[in-house]
């Protein structure tokens, strides 16, 4: 018999939602016949599964140690999972989130088994740390509330707690809290804008287009909003700070590109020429685009302490390099104040 007492990270959900954690390898149609059959039950009763679970509660399983650790999958996988990571660069954390300043290259979560993305980085930072365990793992997980292109680095916020993990989801859903974004766009910009338009995903080849239409149904698509501010320029390129207000797939990226400002080393929406050269002559790989400062709204209960903050993640060292080496026209220095 194994009993499972209700913490704060499970309490608030489905009892069904969370035996399919801890036995996430058993069908559904196992873990009902066990509720009918009295082998799983709430509180001392017989249990349907829609129950809500309140802190305190007694989960208890009347299964066999084997069956149980047949149809677990954290045990036999976290090592495997965590092995690659490496160490996060934390701009903040408390018992409830954490800001890290994601690095290019790294996914925010997994597309297959053997990826490594953030989320497999922040669980290896909160078992080193002491602040998870293994037997944790099997009835909660820690995840992101937002999510970055794999080549896109800078501010990404993930749940330690439920709490921290469903209002800051919460707050990336309803765009309550405001994404500032650094970039380098082709061409010059010298005064501020809000653009709007529509943008189409092609499933297929995971790009998007944009049409500059300001209805969705015009262009059989999502509606998308952007600002923008130059901080400095000369005539080849910009230094824009991006204020990102709806938050679509490759939103700022195709959006600038349909204005004819795509961004440096962005092949997909991109110049290909204007890319190779800042690739052979400044190492660009990837486009330069960072998500570089969040400003959160007033907060409440468990998130109190983020209350009107605003976070900020430090510019790669090449993006930092290209800013003050290049010549520009103007805002030189205003480049250099908005960045430290």
């Amino acid at each position: 018999m194994k009993e499972l007492i209700i913490h704060d990270n499970e309490a608030g959900q489905r009892l069904d939602k969370l035996l399919r954690k801890y036995l996430s390898e058993a069908p559904g149609s196992f873990i009902y016949k066990m509720l009918r059959k009295k082998n799983i039950v709430l509180n001392g009763k017989k249990a349907t599964g829609n129950e809500h679970l309140r802190k305190g509660d007694s989960v208890k399983l009347f299964l066999a140690d084997d069956t149980i650790a047949k149809f677990q999958a954290a045990g036999k996988t976290v090592e495997e999972n965590i092995k690659n990571t490496v160490k996060l660069d934390v701009i903040y954390e408390d018992q409830n989130v954490i800001f890290i300043n994601k690095p290019s290259g790294m996914l925010s979560q997994k597309a297959k088994e053997t990826d490594v993305s953030v989320v497999e980085n922040v669980t290896a930072y909160l078992l080193e740390s002491g602040q998870l365990t293994k037997e944790n793992l099997q009835t909660f997980r820690p995840s992101i509330c937002n999510r970055l292109d794999r080549n896109t680095s800078g501010l990404i916020v993930a749940g330690k707690s439920l709490a921290g993990l469903q209002q800051m989801g919460e707050l990336f859903k309803e765009r309550t809290l405001k994404k500032y974004y650094l970039c380098i766009v082709k061409g010059r910009i010298t005064e501020p804008a809000h653009i709007s338009g529509s943008l189409v995903k092609d499933e297929k080849t995971n790009r998007v287009s944009f049409s500059n239409g300001t209805s969705s149904k015009e262009a059989n698509g999502l509606p998308i909003e952007t600002e923008y501010l130059p901080i400095a320029w000369n005539q080849e390129m910009t230094l824009l700070k991006v204020h990102l207000i709806t938050g679509r797939t490759h939103q700022i990226r195709a959006h600038l590109a349909g204005t004819g400002h795509p961004l440096l080393g962005d092949y997909k929406y991109g110049s290909k020429k204007w890319n190779d050269r800042y690739k052979k002559e400044w190492k660009i790989k990837d486009q330069v685009l960072h998500a570089y400062q969040l400003t959160m709204p007033g907060m409440k209960k468990e998130l109190e302490n983020l209350s009107e903050k605003t976070f900020y993640a430090k510019v790669p060292e090449t993006f930092w390099k290209l800013i003050k080496e290049t010549a520009w026209e103007h805002g030189t220095q205003e480049a250099l104040e908005v960045l430290h």
